[in-house]
C-alpha cells in the first residue's frame, strides 16, 4: 500500500517553481503573449510586398499613367496600385515579391492637399480621353490593432493576477490570495489505520498518566459532566528537546479517536498583517465543527512569549495580536465544547502568564528525560528492526546513556548500524554501540591530527589525572574509558557514567570538582607546567563552585542564602540583587573552594603516583583504555554504582510481580467456583 500511495504522488517541484500542468500553462501563456507581440510589430507590415515610394515620385508616376486606382487612409498613407503594364517602368527587372503585388505606399501631405491634384490631373486625362485615376479615401479599420492595443493589456492584466494569486496561495498554504488567513493545520482523522497509541510510547509513565485522564474526558465525556465537572481546556507539554512531546500528543489522539489537528507555532507567523489572528480563529473554527477534537500546537512560544518585556516596540506587534486572539479563541468557546487544546515547548519559562492562567492552560504535563528504566524501553524499541549480536546487552547500553533523550536513543541505535555496515559486518555488535556513543558524545576521531611527543604525553598525563582522582573519589562519575586520540574540539577525552541522583549533597559537588581539576593537578605536580587543554575543566570547576556558593548556600560565610532567580527579572536588567561587598564575598568564596580541592587533588596524586604513571604510559602505549585497565591498576572500587543498584532494584521488582501472578489466578479461580 505504501508503494502505490507512493506512486500516485505527484513529484515536488523546485522551490518556488509551479509544477505539472500549472508550469505548461503558464509557458503556453507566454508564448502567445511574445507571439501576438511579434505579429503586431514585425508580422503586420507588407513592406515584403509593396515597394516605399516618395510623394514626388508618385506624383511623377500618376502623369504618366503608370498608376491605375489610389486609396488614401485617414493615416495619410497612399496605396497605388500599379498597371501590370508599367511594371517595368516602377519596380524594374528585380523585386520580383513587389511586382506580384504591383503596390506603393506613400505619405501624403493632406488629403485636401493630395484630392485637388488628382482632381486636376483627372480633368488632364479626360480632356485628352484617358481614363480617370481611381481614387478611395477610406477610414482605417484595423481591428487587430484596435485589440491589441485596447483589450490585450487588459487580458494579460487579468491573467497575471489570477497566476500570482495561486503563487501568493503556496505562501498561505493554499487558497489563493484570499486564502492567506486559513490555517492549514495538518488533520489526523479518527479513521486513520496507522494511529499512534500510548503502547508505541515508551517509558514517559508520569506523562501518560496525566494525559490518560483528557483521553477519558474526550472518550467518556459524560461521566464527568454529569456530576457537574469540568473537562480541562488545555495542556501544555514541557520538556527538553527530543524527550517525545509530539508523540505522545499523536498518542492521545490516536486513543481518544477524535480528530486532531497539528500546527507549528511558526505556521501562525506570516508576512502580512493580521494573517496570524485569522489562522488562529480558523483553526478553532476547523476544530468546533469536527468536535470532539484535539488541537495541538507544536513550539508555541514562537507566538506565545511574554508581551511587553522587548525593547523594541512595533516589531512584536503582529506576535502579539496572534497572542491575543488565541488567548481570546481559548477563553471564547463553551466550556464542554469538547474541544482540547495540547500544546508543547521547551521554554515554557518565556510563556505569558495570561496563557498559563487556570482556564487556558489547565495542567502542566513535564515530560522530563527517561531514567534508567525507561530508557531501556525505548532501546527496546528501537532496536527491533536491527539485527543483532549476541554480545549486545540492552541493560548495558541503557546505563551507558544516561541523560540521553528519546531522539537521542533512536540516533545512536542508527548511528551504530551505519558503523555496522560500514564494517562489512552483517549483525550490529555491542562495539558498534559503543563507538556510536563516543560519535555522539565526543564527536568524530582525527587520526590524521598530528601530535608531537611532548605534546601526547602532556596529554596522557593530564587524562591520567582525570582517571585517577575519579577513580579515587566515591562520589565523583564512574570512569568508563580515557583516550587521547583527537575528538571534535577535544584533544583528549574521558567517559565517565554519571550518576542519576534525585537529590545532589555537598560532597557529591565537591568529589566532581576534585575530579574536574586532576588533570590541571597532574599537569603542575609530574610537569610542572600549566596548558591550556584544561580550559573546559576550568570553566565547568568554576561554574560549579559558583553555583555552590551564590545558588545552593553551600558556602561557610554565606551560609543557607541563594540568589538564584527562577523568574528571570533580572535577566535583562541593570540591578545585582546583592552588594558589593557580598559580590566580593562569593568571588573569595569561590576560590576558595577550588584552591581546597585542587590541593585534595595533589595530595590524592601523590599517593597514588605510581598507579598515575602507569595509566599515562598505559595510554601513550594503546591511546585508549578503559575501565577494567584501570581497575587492573588501581585496584577494584570498594562503590557499588548507582546503575547497578537501580537495575537490582527493578529485577527484584519484576520478579515479585512474576511471583505474584499464579497467586492471582488461583483467588480469581477460586472467586468464579464460588
Amino acid at each position: 500500500m505504501a508503494d502505490k500511495d507512493t506512486k500516485k504522488r505527484r513529484p515536488a517541484s523546485r522551490k518556488g517553481q509551479p509544477s505539472g500542468p500549472r508550469r505548461w500553462l503558464s509557458l503556453l501563456f507566454y508564448t502567445i503573449a511574445f507571439a501576438l507581440m511579434g505579429w503586431y510589430f514585425f508580422g503586420n507590415k507588407e513592406g515584403g510586398m509593396s515597394k516605399e515610394l516618395s510623394y514626388t515620385k508618385l506624383t511623377s508616376y500618376i502623369e504618366v499613367g503608370a498608376i491605375e486606382k489610389i486609396e488614401v487612409a485617414d493615416d495619410l498613407i497612399a496605396k497605388s496600385t500599379v498597371r501590370p503594364q508599367s511594371y517595368t517602368l516602377v519596380f524594374g527587372s528585380q523585386g520580383d515579391g513587389e511586382r506580384a503585388k504591383g503596390l506603393l505606399k506613400t505619405q501624403v501631405p493632406s488629403v485636401e492637399e493630395f484630392s485637388k491634384y488628382i482632381e486636376g490631373v483627372n480633368a488632364t486625362r479626360k480632356a485628352n480621353g484617358q481614363a480617370a485615376i481611381d481614387v478611395k479615401y477610406n477610414k482605417s479599420k484595423d481591428y487587430w490593432y484596435l485589440i491589441l492595443v485596447n483589450v490585450l493589456p487588459f487580458v494579460l492584466l487579468i491573467v497575471f493576477f489570477v497566476y500570482m494569486s495561486r503563487g501568493v496561495g503556496s505562501i498561505g498554504n493554499g487558497g489563493g490570495i484570499f486564502g492567506v488567513g486559513k490555517a492549514q493545520a495538518q488533520l489526523f482523522d479518527k479513521d486513520k489505520k496507522d494511529k499512534v497509541t500510548f503502547q508505541d510510547v515508551a517509558g514517559l509513565y508520569g506523562a501518560k498518566q496525566e494525559v490518560q485522564e483528557i483521553v477519558e474526558f474526550l472518550k467518556n465525556s459524560k461521566k464527568y459532566t454529569e456530576i457537574g465537572a469540568k473537562i480541562p481546556k488545555g495542556a501544555l507539554l514541557v520538556g527538553p528537546p527530543g524527550t517525545g512531546k509530539t508523540l505522545l500528543a499523536k498518542a492521545v489522539a490516536g486513543e481518544a479517536d477524535v480528530p486532531f489537528f497539528s500546527m507549528s507555532g511558526s505556521d501562525f507567523v506570516e508576512m502580512f498583517v493580521g494573517v496570524g489572528a485569522s489562522r488562529v480563529r480558523d483553526l478553532f473554527r476547523q476544530a468546533k465543527e469536527k468536535a470532539p477534537a484535539i488541537i495541538f500546537i507544536d513550539e508555541i512560544d514562537a507566538i506565545g512569549r511574554a508581551r511587553g518585556k522587548s525593547v523594541m516596540t512595533g516589531g512584536n506587534d503582529e506576535r502579539e495580536s496572534t497572542l491575543n486572539q488565541l488567548l481570546t479563541e481559548m477563553d471564547g468557546f463553551g466550556t464542554n465544547s469538547g474541544v482540547i487544546i495540547l500544546a508543547a515547548t521547551n521554554r515554557a519559562d518565556v510563556l505569558d502568564a495570561a496563557l498559563l492562567r487556570a482556564g487556558r492552560f489547565d495542567r502542566q504535563i513535564h515530560v522530563e528525560l527517561p531514567d534508567l528504566q525507561e530508557r531501556k524501553e525505548i532501546f527496546q524499541v528501537h532496536l527491533r528492526p536491527l539485527k543483532l549480536d549476541e554480545s549486545v546487552d540492552i541493560d548495558f547500553l541503557s546505563k551507558q546513556t544516561p541523560g540521553f533523550s528519546g531522539a537521542d536513543i533512536a540516533n545512536v541505535c542508527n548511528e551504530a548500524a551505519l558503523i555496522a555496515a560500514r564494517g562489512e559486518r552483517k549483525k550490529v555488535t555491542k562495539q558498534d554501540f559503543m563507538d556510536a556513543v563516543d560519535r555522539i558524545v565526543g564527536g568524530l576521531e582525527r587520526k590524521n591530527k598530528i601530535m608531537t611527543d611532548e605534546e601526547k604525553r602532556s596529554i596522557a598525563f593530564h587524562e591520567a589525572g582525570h582517571a585517577t582522582i575519579s577513580w579515587m573519589l566515591r562520589w565523583a562519575n564512574p570512569l568508563v574509558k580515557v583516550t587521547i586520540v583527537p575528538r571534535g574540539v577535544a584533544l583528549g577525552a574521558a567517559w565517565y557514567l554519571p550518576e542519576e541522583r534525585q537529590l545532589t549533597n555537598e560532597e557529591h559537588i565537591l568529589d566532581e570538582l576534585c575530579s574536574l581539576l586532576g588533570g590541571r593537578a597532574a599537569e603542575q605536580l609530574f610537569l610542572n607546567q600549566t596548558s591550556t587543554g584544561a580550559l573546559n575543566d576550568l570553566e565547568r570547576a568554576t561554574k560549579q563552585a559558583y553555583a555552590m556558593v551564590a545558588y545552593y548556600g553551600m558556602s561557610d560565610k554565606l551560609k543557607d542564602i541563594s540568589f538564584y532567580d527562577s523568574t528571570g527579572r533580572y535577566d535583562y536588567g541593570f540591578v545585582k540583587p546583592y552588594s558589593e561587598e557580598t559580590a566580593t564575598l562569593i568571588d573569595q568564596e569561590t576560590q576558595r573552594i577550588i584552591a581546597d580541592q585542587m590541593a585534595r587533588a595533589k595530595q590524592i596524586l601523590t599517593e597514588q603516583a605510581e598507579g598515575h604513571h602507569q595509566i599515562a604510559q598505559l595510554l601513550i602505549e594503546r591511546e585508549v583504555i578503559t575501565s577494567e585497565d584501570v581497575e587492573r591498576i588501581l585496584g577494584p572500587r570498594p562503590w557499588k554504582s548507582r546503575g547497578d543498584e537501580l537495575l537490582e532494584a527493578n529485577a527484584q521488582m519484576a520478579a515479585s510481580e512474576e511471583a505474584e501472578k499464579p497467586k492471582k489466578r488461583t483467588r480469581k479461580k477460586k472467586t468464579e467456583l464460588q
